[in-house]
Order: C-alpha cells, then sequence, then structure tokens
C-alpha cells in the first residue's frame, strides 16, 4: 500500500517521499454487501511536507460478491487502482503528489514586495 520515493538532484540525495493509499469509507447496498462505492485517499510525505488528494470511484456489481466483512483495505485499494486505470495512472497520481511537494522545497512562484 505504500511507496517510497528517492529523488536525485544534482547528484545529491534530497529526500525520501512515501506515498499511502488509504480507503476513507465504502458506500454499500445493506442487504447483500454489495460495495458500489469507494472513497480513497493518497497521501505522500517526505521528512519536510505533505501532499494528498482524495476521490472516488464507483464499481459494476460483479457476478460475484465478496461477503462484505470478508473485504479487505488491500483488497479494495486494488480495485480503487484498478477502476482509476491501473499502473499507469496510479503512477501519475503519485508523480503529481511529487510534484507538489518539489514545489514546497523549492517554490516556482512568490508573493510580497522587494522593500520593508
Amino acid at each position: 500500500m505504500g511507496a517510497s520515493t528517492t529523488i536525485l538532484l544534482d547528484e545529491l540525495l534530497v529526500m525520501a517521499t512515501t506515498t499511502v493509499w488509504s480507503i476513507n469509507t465504502l458506500e454499500r447496498e445493506t442487504s447483500d454487501g454489495y460495495v458500489y462505492t469507494a472513497h480513497y485517499r493518497v497521501d505522500a510525505a517526505d521528512e519536510s511536507y505533505t501532499a494528498g488528494a482524495y476521490g472516488s470511484v464507483s464499481f459494476e456489481r460483479p457476478e460475484t460478491l465478496i461477503p462484505y466483512d470478508d473485504l479487505t483495505e488491500e483488497m479494495v485499494i486494488g480495485w480503487v487502482k484498478e477502476s482509476i486505470g491501473g499502473d499507469e495512472k496510479v503512477a501519475e497520481v503519485e508523480a503529481a503528489l511529487q510534484a507538489q511537494l518539489d514545489e514546497k522545497h523549492a517554490p516556482s512562484k512568490a508573493n510580497g514586495k522587494p522593500w520593508g
């Protein structure tokens, strides 16, 4: 569920980023436990900063339901990742969070004024 990325900048080790996918909540039908929506979160952090993203995905009813009480967060995270576009989209999400962290370390924009 978590991934670590190390960034090299000008041959210097900058910081390791840890990315964690989690499930905030599930929406389900109480009659049979069919989970039709998952609300998820992706958090990235290094030693100094954090960045996060939130999303929701809907699922088609499968032919065979896994009993609700047998679901695990890891299983549902797998469904989420598959639903958003698989490994390619997961990499895009994690790269976007890394870009947010990089921007916090070396801002490309600022405000203020040059006089006191």
